[in-house]
């Protein structure tokens, strides 16, 4: 009898642990086959990354971002909202035009930094000049009275725009090693100067537009072929534009050979004041233990001297289309699935922490948590 029981019990376990693995595997089978077959990322990256754009906080094109996830996931059967966490400034772009106009006529490749105040529609014209070889603190004071009037450049001459795996690919070893050793030392001597000055490279701006400057010209390159870093204005009055390295490095020898260049900017930017900013939260709630959490997590954010394709439109994606396919296919989870598009990452964390702060009973349920924020390329961890 108990041998006729124990194999009855083993019989019906495996049959049970059977029918469940076939059950988890056609869930995964519908999973892959509604990704392979029926992928919305295309459709969906050019309605986020081409139609709106770049999410910078506290612009409008951000706003629009968050309206759009809502409606997309609720269009999907997925409840969703916008959950306001705070307030910052209010900021939309404009036309950025920068011309060399003297000593003679190009048009230069280059955009104003976020939250930078406008110019006129007639823009601001001046000439350029660079930062000089500071001895120390007092030497720069003497020197300051000189930038009034005048576009100030802050950033290294680069030698080349060349990244070093490109120069170590095509050169002899001992050309690269001298390529590299120089311009190391250049950038070492570069920030070592304007150390002499008493402030770093970003208090140094304040102190440029407090002594009357016309304007900063920057120019922060990436290291990589013809791609710069855009990111926050530290002037409050004045405009700050970043110019592409090419350019920036023909201005840099002109005012080295005393040519005295003069640059015309015109940045038609709008400071739109305080507003809100949003989280976007969306959710299938779990049908056994809902009050448990699977996080899906992507800043939703990001700088606006591109689309925020790479950082973060790509975790964004990601994380909607799992959003909408798990829907379709596995509606009712154990566990609440949860997705957060966190607003202001790039500044700080912003957005995800203030939902840590906001939602205890949720943080503190969280089962697991799956952030993507590295770009693009297959995910390893």
């Amino acid at each position: 009898m108990k041998k006729l029981f124990s194999i009855s019990l083993s019989f019906l376990l495996f049959s049970t642990f059977s029918v469940f693995s076939q059950e988890k595997n056609l869930v995964i089978e519908n999973i892959q086959k509604e990704a392979y077959e029926n992928s919305q990322l295309e459709i969906l990256a050019h309605e986020l990354l081409d139609d709106i754009g770049p999410r910078l906080v506290g612009t409008p094109q951000m706003q629009q971002a968050h309206d759009w996830a809502v409606t997309k996931y609720k269009s999907w059967g997925i409840s969703a909202e916008n959950q306001q966490w705070g307030e910052w400034k209010g900021w939309e772009r404009g036309i950025t035009h920068i011309d060399m106009v003297y000593p003679r006529v190009q048009t230069l490749d280059g955009t104003q930094l976020a939250w930078n105040p406008g110019t006129s529609s007639k823009g601001v014209t001046a000439e350029l000049i660079a930062l000089p070889k500071i001895k120390d603190s007092l030497s720069f004071q003497k020197w300051l009275p000189k930038v009034k009037g005048k576009f100030v450049m802050i950033a290294m001459q680069q030698p080349t725009g060349r990244p070093d795996e490109n120069w170590k690919e095509f050169a002899t070893p001992e050309s690269f090693e001298k390529m590299k050793k120089e311009r190391d030392e250049q950038t070492k001597a570069w920030d070592e100067n304007i150390k002499r000055s008493g402030y770093d490279r970003r208090s140094i701006i304040p102190a440029l537009e407090e002594a009357g400057a016309a304007g900063i010209v920057d120019s922060y390159w990436s290291k990589g072929f013809g791609v710069n870093k855009i990111f926050g204005a530290r002037t409050k009055k004045i405009p700050t534009v970043d110019i592409e390295l090419e350019d920036y490095t023909m201005l840099y020898r002109m005012v080295e050979h005393g040519d005295k260049p003069k640059i015309h900017v015109v940045a038609e930017s709008k400071d739109l004041g305080r507003v809100p900013t949003f989280n976007t939260i969306a959710e299938i709630k779990g049908t056994e233990k809902p009050d448990e959490y699977v996080i899906l997590s992507a800043h939703f954010d990001s700088w606006d001297g591109g689309t925020g394709a790479t950082d973060n439109g790509t975790g964004t994606l990601v994380m909607m289309e799992a959003m909408r396919i798990l829907k379709k296919v596995y509606p009712n989870p154990k566990r609440t699935i949860l997705v957060g598009h966190w607003g202001s990452e790039e500044q700080g964390l912003n957005g995800s922490s203030s939902f840590v702060a906001d939602h205890p009973e949720i943080v503190n349920n969280i089962q697991a948590v799956f952030n993507q924020d590295n770009g693009t390329g297959r995910v390893t961890t």
